[in-house]
């Protein structure tokens, strides 16, 4: 513990506190060393509570226009829920890709075309197809189901991606 001498400001340091006035050692004062006063621990209990159900409601409330504000952005999403692979006619094998059209906003709203892109093991794109959308109009919270049967084989392809067609690929 530190305490301070009332008189010239010097500093000590105490193991204890002592039971009667100390003396200090430059210029004479005495003084009594005074016992911290104790904290309520129900005090700071309740206060750390508080904090934390602030920190989660802050939480909460970013969270939440975070995803409006995704939702506002994007209120359409395509999403592959499986991928198959099949003969065509003259045996060779293609993908068939299966997915959704989800509408996560509270508006109606037009569905553009899909594109399906097929990329290699290192990323680079292998072919992208275009294709009409399952359905032209998607009402609020909808969902629309697409099938698709790839043209290009299924030789060199590690990985497929959907994403609504806005035109600037």
């Amino acid at each position: 513990m530190k305490t301070v001498c009332d008189f010239c400001k010097t500093e000590y340091s105490l193991n204890s506190i002592p039971n009667g006035p100390v003396k200090c050692a430059v210029c004479g004062n005495t003084w009594v060393v005074r016992r911290p006063p104790r904290r309520n621990s129900w005090l700071v209990f309740f206060a750390a509570l508080c904090a934390l159900l602030a920190a989660i409601v802050f939480a909460v409330a970013v969270m939440s226009q975070y995803r409006v504000k995704q939702i506002r952005e994007n209120p359409l999403v395509a999403e592959i829920s499986e991928i198959s692979t099949g003969l065509d006619a003259f045996g060779a094998p293609h993908f068939m890709v299966s997915g959704t059209v989800h509408n996560r906003s509270e508006q109606i709203y037009g569905v553009p075309g899909l594109l399906i892109t097929s990329y290699d093991t290192d990323g680079n794109v292998v072919e992208r197809q275009r294709f009409l959308p399952p359905a032209t109009l998607l009402d609020s919270g909808g969902v629309a189901t697409f099938s698709h049967i790839l043209s290009v084989p299924t030789v060199g392809v590690a990985r497929i991606s959907v994403e609504l067609d806005n035109g600037e690929k």
